[in-house]
């Protein structure tokens, strides 16, 4: 997906000569394209992200679009006041892109995992969420997100991850419906999605009609689509690779608790990773998604539980 993200940050810059790419001292290599032709526009600032992120507020208040670029916690938690005071509260067109979401870089440890990062950012004011599940929706997505500047926190993930979209319509604030059910629904959101597909199929054929979507958009949610298909659907299973508190998890029980369903309401199950730190167990981004129970398996087990 990073690659995806590098050309695709290319092309929109040579279409527009506001874009300016900022890096917090990684994929430097990966940015050679973009620096070869903009070399004025491109910005290596180190090990000091939180600079990083009042820099492009600087940019940004002067006419400019810029993204900033980094490991998804690094790009998160070290720039909380800054993205809150300088981008946040002043309503800035910045977008913050987190590479390795989630479990990515499962194997280097728990400061190196991302797994409060939509909750913390989703209680900001203006702040806007999106989490493509493949490098396909990711170029989508960031085309549209440069039509509405605001920001916007873009998760995603390293690489290696497999191409899901084949024809599916893809829009910005739209979920990404891969299939139409009435008997389960399986909602997941980046790259997290293989999994959920994954199981998705293995439902369907075992005869089950099963509705399947991405909900990349995760602020503002898509409270229609959501509040529709609960009154059609009988099991709705949410899946994502983040933890329990503040995720997709929580915006869709929130959306849940506000609705007003007539007849039964649909059962729910969350499948999420606990609020504990994974320092007592290590390995790559399948095995932990195995270990915390998001993995294609526990979604298949969950959904035809009674």
């Amino acid at each position: 997906m990073r690659d995806a993200f590098a050309k695709t940050i290319h092309e929109i810059a040579q279409h527009d000569a506001r874009v300016v790419l900022l890096s917090g001292d990684i994929g430097n290599r990966m940015f050679d394209a973009f620096k070869s032709e903009f070399p004025d526009r491109f910005y290596n600032c180190g090990v000091a992200e939180a600079n990083m992120v009042t820099l492009s507020a600087g940019l940004a208040s002067c006419g400019l679009l810029p993204v900033c670029y980094t490991i998804a916690p690094f790009i998160t938690y070290r720039c909380m006041e800054q993205i809150r005071v300088d981008l946040c509260y002043q309503n800035l067109p910045v977008v913050l892109v987190g590479t390795g979401a989630g479990l990515s870089y499962a194997n280097l440890g728990v400061t190196h995992h991302s797994l409060e990062d939509v909750g913390m950012l989703s209680t900001l004011p203006n702040m806007r969420i999106v989490a493509p599940c493949d490098r396909k929706e990711l170029t989508t997505l960031l085309k549209h997100i440069y039509k509405t500047p605001q920001p916007t926190y873009l998760r995603i993930g390293k690489k290696g991850e497999p191409d899901l979209i084949e024809q599916q319509a893809v829009e910005l604030g739209e979920p990404t419906v891969f299939s139409s059910g009435t008997d389960i629904a399986l909602f997941g959101t980046g790259t997290i999605m293989a999994e959920v597909l994954l199981a998705g199929k293995q439902l369907q054929q075992a005869g089950r009609s099963v509705e399947i979507a991405n909900i990349h958009t995760l602020k503002p949610l898509n409270q229609t689509y959501l509040q529709n298909l609960m009154h059609r659907c009988q099991r709705i299973i949410v899946v994502e690779e983040h933890g329990k508190t503040g995720g997709l998890c929580s915006a869709i029980a929130d959306v849940f608790a506000r609705s007003e369903l007539k007849g039964s309401a649909p059962s729910f199950k969350f499948l999420s990773v606990e609020n504990a730190f994974s320092f007592k167990f290590t390995g790559d981004q399948e095995t932990l998604r195995k270990f915390h129970k998001i993995d294609a398996s526990a979604i298949y087990n969950a959904a035809i539980e009674t």
